[in-house]
Order: C-alpha cells, then sequence, then structure tokens
C-alpha cells in the first residue's frame, strides 16, 4: 500500500480535507514512544487503496517542539511502524499562499515527491484574489489543484492528480540559495553519506533539527561526532559569509518564495475592510471581546451540562436495568452477584456516564475551531496568561479541562515548551470538571439553597467552579518565576478566515474523541471501579447481618408493641421493611470493609476540616472518581447505592445527622462551614484516577504522583482553613 503524508500549516484546513479523502476509514492512536496524536486513513482511488497519514500542522520543520520533531521523523521514515511516504500532498492556504509555501520548500530538501492543493479556493475569490494555477505549476515543479475542502470541491481533481504523481514521482523545485550558503550545505553534504545529506542540510541550517535527530545519523552509521563536525563546518562558513544560521533560511527562503510566487498571484487592494476584519474588531477587542468570551462560554458551559444531562440520566438508566438483570441471575451467589452489579456493571457505567459531556464538549470546541473563532479566544486569553509565564496556547486545554481533564491534559501537546506544556498540564485538574458538579449540587441544594435562596446558591454554584483556577494561578506563577523559570513564551497565531462548520468533520471529531476518552481513561476508571468495589465489599462476615438484623427486628418490636421473633416474621412479609433491613446491613457492612476503616483511621487528619468518620469514608471512595461519593453516602446512610445528587432522602438524611459522641454530641454534621469545607476539598483535590494516569502518559508517574500528593495536600489544608476560619464567624 502506498503512503501519502498530509502536510501543512495550523488552520489550512488539513483535517477537513483529510476527512473527505479518507471519511470513516481512519484511525487515531499516538505515534510511538511520544505523546503526539497520530491520524490514518485509506484514500481509495480508482482500484486502489492509498493509506494517508494527517501529519500534525506546523509552520517549519525546526524540530522544535514534539510536533515538528514527528513531522520531521516521519517524513524520513524513522519512526517505528510510520515507513517512509511515496508522496507528500501539501495543503495551502490560497489566502496566505507564500508563507504556506515555506514548510513545502523546507520539505523539499528531504527529496520527497510532492502535490500541492490550494485551499480556500472560495475565500480568495471573496477576497479578490486570482492565482495563476497554469503559472505556479511552472514554478514550482509540481502538480497544483485548486480545492474547497469544506464545501468539497475539487476533491475528485485532487484523487487523480494524486494518483497520476504516485507513478509520475513529481519533485518541488528547490530554492536557489545564495553562493555562500550552497557551498556551506555542500560542505557539510560532503563530509557525510549520501542517506543522511538531506537531514544534514536541514541541520546546518537549524541546529536543534541534530540535536533532536542525532539517532538518525547512528542508524545510518553516522557517529554524532562526525555528523556534528560536517554540520559545524556547514554552519561557520555561513558565518563567513556574513549569514546569522539562526535566520538565514528564513530571509533567503522568503525572498526566493516572494520571487517565484508573486507574479501568479493578484491581489485587489482598493477593497473595502472584510467581514472578518470587522467582526474581529469586536471578538478581539481588549474589553469587548473579553465580555464576548465569557459569554460565549457560559453558553457552551451551560449547554454542556443541560444538554447531558437527559443523555446521562439515560445511561444510568440502563446501567440501572442491566444491574437488576444480572443481579437477578446471581442472587444464588452474593459476591458474584455484587462484583457483576457493583464492580464490573458499575465500572463500564462509570465510564460511558461522562460520554455526553465529552461528545458535547468537542462538539463546541470543533464548531469554535473550524469557524475560526478559537484562535481569537487563544489571542485574548494569551494577554491573561502572559503574566505567570503562559501563553494563549494553554487556553484550549484548560477550556478542555472544564468538561474533562483528561482531553485538556491532552490537549496541551500543541504547546512547544516543555517546562509550559508540563505547567498547563499540572494547571489542568485545578479546573472545575464536570465530575464535581454533583458534590457541588448536593452540597448547595442540601443546605446553601434552604438557607440564603436561590440566588445566593446559583452565585454559588457558579464561583465554585473557579476556585481551583484562583487557587491554581498564585502557585503557576511561583513556580515559573523561582523553580521553573521559564522563557517568555512567543505566541504565534494564525487568525483564520471565518468559515461555516462541515457537519461530517464536527461529526467525526466527535467519534474520534470519545472513543478515545472510552479507550484511554476508561480502561483506568474501570479498574480502580474494580478496586473499590473490593475494598468496600470485604471482610463480608455473616456476623454483621445478623447483628444488624437482631438489632433492627427488637428495634420493631419495641415499636409494635411485639414479640422479636413476630418482628423477624414481620421482616419476612413486609417488602418495605426487608428493603429498610437490607439498606441497614449494606451500610454495616461498609463500615466494617477495609474501605471503612481505612475511613475511621484517618478520620482524626480530617476532623479539623470537620468531617466525621462517613464524610471521610466518602472522601477516601471518591478518590478514583469525585461522583463515586453520591452512591457511597447514599449506602452509608441506609438509602443504597442508586441516589443522586438530586435525591431529596439523601439531602433530608444529611441534614438530620449529628454528632454520637466527643465534645460536638448532639450538634449537626453538616453546618455550613462544613458543606464548605467539602466543597473547596473537592474543588482542589485531585481525585480522579484515570487523570493521573493520562498525566504519567503524557509525561511521567513522577509528575502524575506530584500532582496528585501536591492537590490533595493543597485540598486538605485549604478545607481546615474555610472550616476553622468559618466557624469563628
Amino acid at each position: 500500500m502506498v503512503r501519502i503524508a498530509l502536510l501543512g500549516n495550523p488552520n489550512t484546513g488539513k483535517s477537513t480535507l483529510f476527512n473527505c479523502l479518507t471519511g470513516l476509514r481512519q484511525k487515531v492512536g499516538n505515534y510511538p514512544g511520544v505523546t503526539v496524536q497520530r491520524k490514518v486513513g485509506r484514500m481509495i482511488y480508482g482500484k486502489n487503496i492509498a493509506e494517508i497519514i494527517d501529519l500534525p500542522g506546523t509552520y517549519s520543520l525546526a524540530a522544535d517542539s514534539p510536533d515538528e520533531r514527528v513531522v520531521v521523523d516521519a517524513l524520513l521514515g524513522e519512526m517505528e511502524t510510520v515507513e517512509r511516504p511515496d508522496l507528500v500532498l501539501f495543503i495551502a492556504d490560497a489566502t496566505n499562499l507564500q508563507r504556506n509555501l515555506f514548510l513545502a520548500y523546507q520539505t523539499a530538501q528531504l527529496g520527497i515527491p510532492m502535490v500541492v492543493a490550494v485551499n480556500h479556493w472560495d475565500s480568495a475569490r471573496k477576497k479578490n484574489i486570482r492565482i495563476d494555477i497554469a503559472g505556479l505549476k511552472q514554478a514550482l515543479g509540481v502538480p497544483v489543484v485548486p480545492i474547497s475542502a469544506a464545501r468539497a470541491e475539487g476533491i475528485t481533481e485532487l484523487k487523480e492528480v494524486v494518483a497520476a504523481a504516485l507513478v509520475s514521482k513529481p519533485h518541488l523545485i528547490e530554492a536557489k540559495w545564495p553562493e555562500s550558503v550552497e557551498k556551506a550545505l555542500d560542505a557539510a553534504r560532503a563530509a557525510l553519506p549520501e542517506s543522511v545529506r538531506g537531514l544534514a542540510s536541514r541541520a546546518v541550517l537549524h541546529r536543534s533539527v541534530f540535536d533532536e535527530d542525532r539517532s538518525f545519523f547512528v542508524r545510518h552509521g553516522v557517529s554524532p561526532q562526525q555528523a556534528s563536525a560536517a554540520i559545524d563546518a556547514g554552519r561557520q562558513m555561513l558565518f563567513k559569509g556574513g549569514l546569522n544560521p539562526g535566520n538565514a533560511e528564513t530571509v533567503l527562503l522568503y525572498r526566493e518564495i516572494k520571487e517565484r510566487i508573486a507574479p501568479c498571484i493578484e491581489i485587489d487592494t482598493t477593497r473595502s475592510s472584510s467581514g472578518s476584519e470587522s467582526i474581529d474588531s469586536i471578538l478581539t477587542h481588549k474589553v469587548w471581546g473579553l465580555f464576548a468570551f465569557l459569554g460565549l462560554m457560559y453558553v457552551v458551559f451551560q449547554s454542556v451540562y443541560s444538554w447531558a444531562g437527559p443523555f446521562m440520566d439515560l445511561i444510568d438508566a440502563g446501567k440501572g436495568m442491566i444491574q437488576d438483570q444480572v443481579g437477578s441471575w446471581l442472587v444464588q451467589w452474593p459476591m458474584l452477584q455484587s462484583l457483576a452489579t457493583d464492580g464490573i456493571v458499575e465500572g463500564v457505567g462509570a465510564v460511558f456516564i461522562f460520554l455526553p459531556q465529552i461528545l458535547i464538549l468537542f462538539f463546541f470546541i470543533t464548531l469554535l475551531e473550524d469557524t475560526g473563532y478559537m484562535a481569537r479566544a487563544a489571542f485574548l486569553m494569551d494577554k491573561l496568561f502572559s503574566w505567570c509565564g503562559l501563553s494563549g496556547k494553554s487556553f484550549v486545554p484548560l477550556l478542555s479541562s472544564y468538561a474533562c481533564a483528561i482531553p485538556g491534559v491532552m490537549a496541551t501537546r500543541t504547546i512547544q515548551d516543555p517546562k509550559a506544556r508540563i505547567i498547563t498540564i499540572l494547571l489542568a485538574p485545578f479546573m472545575s470538571c464536570s465530575a464535581r458538579l454533583p458534590v457541588y449540587v448536593l452540597m448547595i441544594g442540601a443546605f446553601i439553597e434552604p438557607s440564603y435562596g436561590a440566588a445566593v446558591a446559583g452565585a454559588t454554584l457558579f464561583a465554585m467552579h473557579f476556585v481551583g483556577l484562583l487557587v491554581a494561578m498564585p502557585f503557576v506563577y511561583v513556580a515559573n518565576k523561582y523553580i521553573l523559570k521559564i522563557p517568555p513564551q512567543t505566541f504565534v497565531l494564525e487568525m483564520p478566515s471565518y468559515q461555516v462548520p462541515k457537519v461530517r468533520d464536527v461529526l467525526l471529531r466527535m467519534y474520534n474523541q470519545g472513543k478515545e476518552f472510552v479507550k484511554n481513561a476508561g480502561t483506568v476508571i474501570f479498574a480502580i471501579t474494580i478496586v473499590i468495589w473490593a475494598l468496600l465489599y470485604f471482610p463480608r462476615s455473616e456476623e454483621v447481618a445478623e447483628s444488624v438484623t437482631a438489632d433492627f427486628a427488637a428495634a420493631q418490636a419495641s415499636e409494635l408493641g411485639v414479640e422479636q421473633a413476630e418482628a423477624l416474621a414481620l421482616l419476612e412479609s413486609d417488602e418495605e421493611l426487608a428493603d429498610a433491613l437490607d439498606r441497614r446491613i449494606a451500610s454495616a457492612y461498609v463500615e466494617q470493609s477495609y474501605l471503612g476503616r481505612i475511613g475511621k483511621t484517618v478520620q482524626p487528619v480530617f476532623a479539623w476540616a470537620g468531617f466525621d468518620w462517613k464524610i471521610t469514608v466518602g472522601v477516601i471512595a471518591s478518590f478514583p472518581a469525585r461522583e463515586v461519593i453520591i452512591s457511597t453516602l447514599g449506602i452509608i446512610y441506609s438509602l443504597g447505592g442508586d441516589v443522586d445528587e438530586e435525591s431529596g432522602d439523601l439531602r433530608d438524611v444529611m441534614a438530620n445527622q449529628k454528632w454520637q459522641e466527643g465534645e460536638k454530641a448532639g450538634q449537626p454534621i453538616f453546618t455550613i462551614p462544613v458543606v464548605s469545607a467539602i466543597m473547596v476539598f473537592f474543588a482542589l483535590c485531585q481525585q480522579c484516577g484515570a487523570t493521573v494516569a493520562v498525566i504519567s502518559q503524557e509525561t511521567s508517574w513522577r509528575y502524575g504522583l506530584f500532582s496528585f500528593v501536591f492537590m490533595t495536600t493543597l485540598a486538605w489544608i485549604a478545607a481546615i482553613v474555610v472550616y476553622q476560619v468559618g466557624s469563628l464567624l
């Protein structure tokens, strides 16, 4: 099967073209050894099939970021499972043709056949930009096809041209360098074998190429010392010729592109300002743009919460039906029944319950990206993030983290500086993800709203979504200022023209991101759910059930004025009393379980925050996944594990809980300071095993462990401060 590499700058419509060429015949994963996303699809042309690799969007082959290094290695065929492509399908934006072709000329130095697709042809016509395609073909020396990927125009012709190019193998005419540059490149190439000369030429102009790809030379029988000597000799010749290797390629190549391409492009400069410019005067304004952004984000997240609700309820109801059915099959084997219903089915449900929010979030993110607004939002956020050492590139990951930190952490792959990327990854879990919402709703609905009204309750819910961000940003500033010392981030951003999103692209993005979440995070969530089930289930002594049954029967006998034997008989015939007894037994089992014992052991540590042992058990049980605390509290309070944050019974029981012993005996457990401490703890704590796993996957287990320890410690301290200060007021 022939291999075609799809290459281009960001925001040129590369992903849209990839979807047009491959449809649903695509697979998403990571490149081996790195965390850069890899998209591969199959294009059918005639009776043949070609594999298309959608390389990360990049502005150059300088190999300064993980994305750029992947592009270089993939083009050279130096990655496992990624062979050197037979053809490069280069996509350029018709409205920014000269700048886009800089990357094409860099790629030409690697000696790979090329076809150029000029996208956004319709936008160029609207802007009165006329491009001479025949002249452009002659200037570049390769086939050039005008297309509009968003409208699927020109795709058939492009496939035909690609099929012909796979046979004729056209090469883009390389730039004609000044004599001093040619001598420098020839000197480096002459000292090295032919198999590495292409990359050596790139390394003379960009030393970082060699620093990142030393292994390439070694694999081709060239020692790093020999390669370094040849490259340095070439760079010295550039210096002697009066050129700075750091910017020689940029200056000279753009000059060459302008001389070759400018005659092929005619732009009507008399036109009035475009609609995009008029809209940008508002959306990128330092004041009105920020208001527009906040309003749009409110609509997005309100939609994520409200739209996802019915689907999440449907999934939850389906999970309950499956649990009931499976439980009825295994009623003769209690432990197996519990494993199947509370472990396996619950674990699968814990994964799929988040899918609606993930899908809806990426629906909006794709809309914002494809319309062109996301670049404007990143531009606005760059000013807000710069004071703590971050740039606007951190905006999208942090925005994604408000629905789920997992896609947010994965979205940091576009950040070049490794220190800035790590800081953004560690900051992402502080964003108030959707899993925290049930805790906020339960506490606010049960205690804040009855005491202070709906207005204060709504304001509290809104404020809780920003607690993590407000607390974390000063730590980011300190880490940048005194520890990591991140250099000022150069934020290069292209403002794409506004476009109408393509429905198929939006749906494909939702599908791929949902599948990746289930595959990567779902396995971890499922495994952790099984572990928590085991800690809650064992040990399972029959003596506990017998003791609870005897006490319950005695209480019923006393209340009804009958003998205990009659009360026991009544339990067997009265379904409501039997259910109440089952819930009491389940609660007692939780108290005697390994997790219950752990909770009682560590409760003195949380006592400073006003937590009793039941709250502590709920907190510990929710470390793998925050939302678990709701069902855990339902079991502990003898209401069953199927309660949710809207349950009136759970709210009533919590409101009536009192301390049983100690100096607080008889006082309510859930006071406003305690409730506030619980919400702050959940806002700051790293209670998501899947997020820890993804952080470790994207960086290392050291950072995953640091995130867990730091956020948990910070949450514990903050909860204590909130409770102690609140108790004094």
